[in-house]
């Protein structure tokens, strides 16, 4: 069964930063993208208005959050990448503390 998923995050408003931001996505490292399909995510898409990113995940029956979280604890290089895209993040206003990606609250649907 796949499930959807949509997040919410903002960008520092720095035109500068928002290119270097959109530059590693273009080239995301290799490790990265397999802890991603490694946690059972089988799709993810990344948009950008202004400095708000919208982000859609699809995921297997073996993805939860609560697993993907411990596996990027234990993963050097994902940590890495996490600290490095942190110069570029800010939370959104209703984030909770230390929350990046806010999950979305899905309100329609066609």
């Amino acid at each position: 069964m796949t499930q959807r998923y949509c997040l919410a995050l903002d960008l520092v408003n720095d035109p500068q930063l928002i290119g270097e931001y959109e530059a590693y996505h273009r080239e995301v490292w290799p490790e990265i993208k397999k802890s991603i399909t490694d946690s059972g995510i089988t799709a993810m898409e990344i948009y950008r208005a202004g400095n708000r990113l919208f982000m859609i995940m699809e995921t297997d029956a073996s993805f939860s959050f609560e697993r993907k979280g411990a596996m990027d604890a234990t993963n050097p290089k994902v940590q890495e990448w996490e600290q490095l895209m942190w110069k570029y993040q800010q939370a959104i206003p209703v984030a909770k503390e230390g929350e990046k990606w806010v999950l979305m609250d899905k309100i329609f649907s066609l």
